[in-house]
């Protein structure tokens, strides 16, 4: 079969989830045909991504957040107003989507949670199997816990996934834990790469932060500079920042380097991060304790938060004290198995979700059953 795949851009957590799928798809003997990956003037893409994907990457403008001033705060009425503005743009990267779909001739088109994704799909209709992919759809499930709710930011988040799975006729719902299928989503375990299964856990003596608002940079700090007796390592991708920034001696920053980052994974003492899904997910896999601050306004990482807390991952903040994860490091050590053994079964959820008479099929009967 023939994948085309349409990926968000913010933060990295889509794309690694990317990166994991294509090489799921390499080892069953299908084809990624081309990756379509939303991109704005807020963010640099990793260079890791055009790497490690192996199939040509088509940048298209896509809906964004706005940030308050200080680049840490999700401004929901800014960024609907500001989505708007551009609704030529849009259009513009709704019309090349066409074009690279008619050129690739894809089985199925995979969105890991772009809105133009489900946009695209309900005005054009292509004759590819519509699917997409994200924790987010896990908010369909009846076991989901919602977190408390500022106006209508639940409304939004609920809207936004809704319109992003548009006409889609497979929902894999990404899940920290096991939880049955239901008639509308499939749970599926988080997709983490090769690379971290092969990573070796040790312990050294510092703690590491990914955030995706670079404006959380001078909360951390100024926790450093307070607390110089603790070492922090910070991951972020803005966009002007140097490869390596020292501030201060017990703290660097540095650019979004994804072999660098899972490697400080494997050998911090815990992550202290922005909520998002897949670096939580790396942690738990490499038996790392976590923190995570929910970005303010972005109401899909307050149900991370809450289903990190749930899966009993680590702890939730509303700032950057590391000296509550300190403290939880000191007395719950993570010994449990049960991720480890979750995600262990993505060979056989791909089997499901793609049957061996599929792919073993003549070329015929697979162009009859997608048409």
């Amino acid at each position: 079969m023939k994948f085309l795949f349409i990926v968000q851009g913010e933060g990295r957590g889509h794309m690694t989830q990317a990166i994991a799928f294509s090489n799921m798809l390499k080892i069953h003997k299908h084809e990624l045909v081309g990756v379509i990956l939303g991109k704005s003037k807020r963010r640099a893409i990793p260079e890791f991504f055009s790497k490690e994907i192996q199939a040509p990457v088509y940048l298209v403008e896509s809906p964004n957040f706005a940030c308050d001033k200080d680049e840490k705060e999700i401004l929901i009425g800014r960024t609907i107003l500001q989505n708007l503005t551009k609704t030529s743009t849009f259009r513009k990267s709704l019309n090349k989507i066409h074009e690279i779909v008619k050129e690739e001739e894809p089985d199925i088109i995979l969105n890991f949670y772009d809105l133009l994704g489900g946009i695209y799909n309900g005005i054009f209709r292509p004759k590819a199997e519509y699917w997409v992919i994200g924790h987010q759809y896990l908010s369909y499930h009846p076991d989901f816990k919602f977190a408390p709710a500022k106006g209508l930011n639940r409304f939004f988040f609920k809207l936004n996934t809704k319109m992003t799975a548009i006409g889609a006729s497979e929902k894999l719902a990404l899940s920290f834990y096991e939880l049955k299928s239901t008639d509308e989503i499939t749970v599926v375990p988080p997709l983490l790469r090769e690379e971290v299964k092969k990573l070796d856990s040790t312990l050294d003596d510092f703690f590491l932060t990914y955030i995706v608002n670079c404006g959380y940079g001078k909360e951390i700090l100024n926790y450093a500079a307070a607390n110089p007796h603790l070492k922090i390592r910070a991951y972020w991708d803005k966009k002007d920042a140097a490869e390596t920034e020292n501030p201060l001696p017990n703290l660097s920053f540095h650019r979004v380097h994804d072999k660098s980052f899972l490697r400080d994974m494997a050998d911090c003492k815990g992550l202290v991060s922005t909520a998002g899904f897949e670096s939580i997910c790396e942690a738990i896999y490499l038996k790392k304790p976590v923190m995570v601050i929910p970005v303010k306004g972005q109401y899909e990482q307050a149900c991370n938060a809450l289903d990190t807390v749930h899966s009993g991952a680590g702890i939730a903040s509303d700032n950057f004290d590391f000296s509550k994860l300190e403290n939880l490091i000191q007395t719950k050590p993570i010994t449990d198995n049960s991720f480890q053994d979750w995600v262990s079964t993505w060979p056989k959820t791909f089997q499901q979700i793609l049957p061996e008479t599929k792919m073993t099929e003549p070329d015929l009967v697979l162009t009859q059953s997608f048409s």
